[in-house]
């Protein structure tokens, strides 16, 4: 079985950093993208940045680009997002989610962006708020 672990949310000043955590398990090998996927109040869900485990390709929103840095330890199975320059607009519950479909690596922009709904695995969110 899939599980999805995120961690790493909290309260954070406007301009400052957060780094989110994602840890997997359950995947029955090691090729599969991970990301995170965030939603606002009052907003759908949308997708912030995933990135491959076999070869390390990523994605990211035009939103967050330049702020957002995602990155994985294989060995630990366990993504991260870095969150720098944070803005009040930041504020969500993040939503690590993963997908193991073949030759997803070159896909990323389809099953990353949007609500996710072509991911199939999802952990908890973890509620991030910015004060301005």
């Amino acid at each position: 079985e899939v599980q999805l672990q995120a961690s790493g949310g909290g309260l954070v000043q406007a301009g400052g950093s957060l780094r989110l955590s994602c840890a997997a398990s359950g995947f029955p090998s090691d090729d599969y993208a991970i990301g995170w996927f965030r939603q606002a109040p009052g907003k759908d869900r949308e997708g912030v940045s995933c990135i491959s485990t076999r070869d390390g390709r990523t994605y990211y929103a035009d939103s967050v680009k330049g702020r957002v840095t995602i990155s994985s330890d294989n060995a630990r199975d366990t993504a991260y997002l870095q969150l720098d320059n944070v803005k009040p607009e930041d504020t969500a519950v993040y939503y690590c989610a993963a997908e193991s479909a073949p030759n997803i690596h070159v896909g990323l922009p389809y099953y990353c962006s949007g609500s996710g709904r072509y991911m199939d695995y999802w952990g908890k969110g973890t509620l991030v708020t910015v004060s301005s």
